[in-house]
């Protein structure tokens, strides 16, 4: 039986599955912001200027911090809209 979505909602290895997919995409995301260009990529990075310094330094201070904050509202909305397809939402 399907609920239009084409998932069962009980479907709870389908469930756990696109969760550990959403978590390893976001661990992804923030390892490539923060070690990739903060660390690895400084050097090609430091030619361009952002708010008087350069954009390498910028990604290892602000930059990572803010990724990391839109990371966590984009898991937020992801696994509220994954609740809702699998019939687990909370009330």
């Amino acid at each position: 039986m399907s609920d239009g979505t084409g998932r069962r909602p009980s479907d709870a290895s389908g469930y756990w599955k696109a969760n550990v997919r959403t978590i390893l995409g976001c661990l992804v995301v923030w390892a490539l912001v923060s070690f990739g260009f903060a660390i690895l990529l400084r050097p090609l990075l430091s030619g361009i200027s952002v708010g008087g310094t350069d954009l390498g330094f910028w990604f290892a201070q602000q930059g990572s911090i803010l990724v990391f904050l839109v990371l966590i509202f984009f898991y937020a909305w992801r696994m509220n809209k994954l609740d809702r397809d699998y019939g687990v939402e909370e009330e």
